[in-house]
């Protein structure tokens, strides 16, 4: 008999069923495995084992085999079928390796121009930083040395 690689409770379940109901040869219970296997793998995709879901590489120009447990298909199986992937933004980022965070050192002024508006204190840092379209002038980000009260003016 062939071993098969499976989920704990898959194999439980299946090996409690075959001692349950089949008293026969070996044969048959071969055939009851393929079976049993065959209709577990009709949903999954065709690259992928049906036994024990590793990616089946081409070995050759006629089988396609599983490089974990060795189990061979024919090309003629999945010649003509085709396989599509959806890959987002996130994906290809994560995949090249950039970070969505860019860290810019920001040059803090001080100003004694503006007041307050939690504390009354008229000190405070500020940066200007472009945010909408070229046309349109800077945001500038005010911080109260005070109190650390932020605000902004466009």
């Amino acid at each position: 008999m062939r071993i098969y690689l499976l989920k704990a409770k898959e194999r439980i379940g299946l090996l409690a069923a075959l001692h349950l109901h089949i008293s026969g040869s070996s044969t048959m219970v071969n055939d009851l495995l393929e079976r049993h296997f065959m209709a577990y793998s009709e949903g999954r995709d065709f690259m992928f084992c049906d036994l024990c879901g590793t990616m089946r590489t081409l070995s050759s120009t006629k089988h396609a085999q599983c490089p974990l447990c060795k189990r061979k298909i024919s090309v003629k199986e999945i010649s003509g079928r085709q396989i599509s992937y959806t890959a987002t933004a996130e994906d290809i980022r994560r995949e090249l390796g950039i970070s969505i965070i860019r860290e810019e050192k920001v040059q803090l002024q001080k100003t004694d121009a503006k007041t307050c508006e939690k504390c009354g204190h008229n000190e405070h840092t500020y940066y200007s930083r472009q945010m909408r379209s070229a046309d349109e002038g800077a945001t500038t980000f005010y911080v109260c040395i005070n109190c650390q009260h932020q605000f902004t003016e466009n």
